[in-house]
């Protein structure tokens, strides 16, 4: 049940009907707004890139992989939001969640002197556990995802900031007391000759199996029926409070692994880390074609969103563009997304 558009059979012949061809035209105009919009962003770019001594900045590898860095938190947040908004909710505690995650990475590991893999997994395991507690209270108790998550938070960001006193947690690596294990330092690092980050390689291993995951589950199916329609994917057999619960388990998941991240690259844990990120990750979801209404929607699109505000956020920079005026056109540009999906047909 994911609103493709139906396949009408076709004329004797051998030929469909030319109704049928623009319908189905425009319906993958739509699909792929979001790769369109990419590229189109991305040409831009180009066209508009300073130069020097007739070098094009933008298309540096340097610059090229630092907004695949820039882009890897707010990315992995947002492919885990894609998750929730698909069955119709959102999840607006992940920019809270990212900064709990951070602090407990920092805390962990400096002053309760725990290995990274322990940290990273009782990390990981405290936002998988908070968006479950969010997904039951959506599901079981009925609460509006909206309002559940807006007390998440409050309660995510609250908990950091009692878990480091208020105060940021400064990562320093070696191996005494008080020093954090200088494998975590990697996360700060690039691979394959100093080119490639290691937060984009993280991101494109989450993307990549998120991409598979909904492409080949049938809990995949489970999101596109709850979003299409609850009443009727409830009436068919769709284990719709379980399906909930484990979308915002996804969602917390992400945004802790996004903290992990987060930490491992500024070295310092703060409770006032990831700060409007959800709107950030809920933005790349919008422009990246998946409907706020549910039902419709993919992560392919939620990551070529995301690498379109990145792309934006750059050559604007790379211009000098101010960051008033920056704000204005990321802003008309999401706006135009969510315009374009109202205007797109109905299967």
């Amino acid at each position: 049940m994911t609103n493709q558009t139906e396949q009408r059979p076709a004329e004797p012949g051998g030929s469909v009907p030319a109704g049928s061809k623009r319908g189905s035209t425009v319906e993958t105009l739509f699909r792929f707004q979001s790769i369109f919009g990419l590229v189109a962003v991305f040409l831009a770019a180009v066209i508009f890139s300073p130069r020097n001594d007739g070098q094009i900045l933008f298309l540096t590898s340097d610059n090229l992989f630092n907004i695949v860095r820039a882009v890897s938190e707010i990315g992995i947040i947002a492919i885990g939001l894609t998750f929730v908004i698909l069955i119709g909710g959102i999840d607006l505690s992940v920019g809270s969640v990212l900064g709990l995650a951070a602090v407990g990475s920092a805390v962990l590991m400096v002053e309760d002197d725990f290995g990274v893999w322990a940290t990273v997994a009782l990390v990981l395991l405290a936002g998988v556990a908070f968006g479950l507690l969010q997904g039951t209270a959506v599901a079981l108790l009925g609460v509006q995802a909206f309002i559940v998550t807006l007390a998440g938070l409050q309660i995510a960001r609250g908990l950091a900031r009692m878990w480091s006193g208020g105060e940021t947690v400064q990562i320093s690596y070696g191996d005494g007391p008080g020093q954090a294990p200088m494998l975590f330092s990697l996360l700060g690092e690039r691979t394959f000759g100093g080119v490639v980050p290691i937060p984009a390689l993280i991101f494109v291993v989450v993307a990549v199996v998120a991409i598979l995951f909904l492409r080949s589950s049938a809990f995949s199916r489970h999101l596109y029926a709850i979003g299409g329609n609850e009443k009727a994917a409830r009436l068919s057999g769709v284990p719709v409070n379980r399906v909930k619960i484990i979308a915002f388990g996804i969602a917390g998941f992400c945004a802790a692994l996004a903290g992990v991240v987060h930490a491992g690259q500024l070295n310092a844990g703060s409770p006032n880390d990831g700060i409007a990120y959800e709107l950030d990750g809920i933005a790349a979801v919008v422009v990246g074609g998946t409907s706020l209404a549910g039902g419709r929607g993919s992560v392919i699109g939620t990551i070529a969103g995301a690498l379109l505000l990145g792309i934006l956020n750059n050559i604007l920079s790379l211009n000098s563009v101010n960051t008033d005026l920056q704000l204005l056109i990321k802003g008309l540009v999401i706006v135009a997304a969510a315009a374009l999906q109202r205007l797109r047909p109905t299967s």
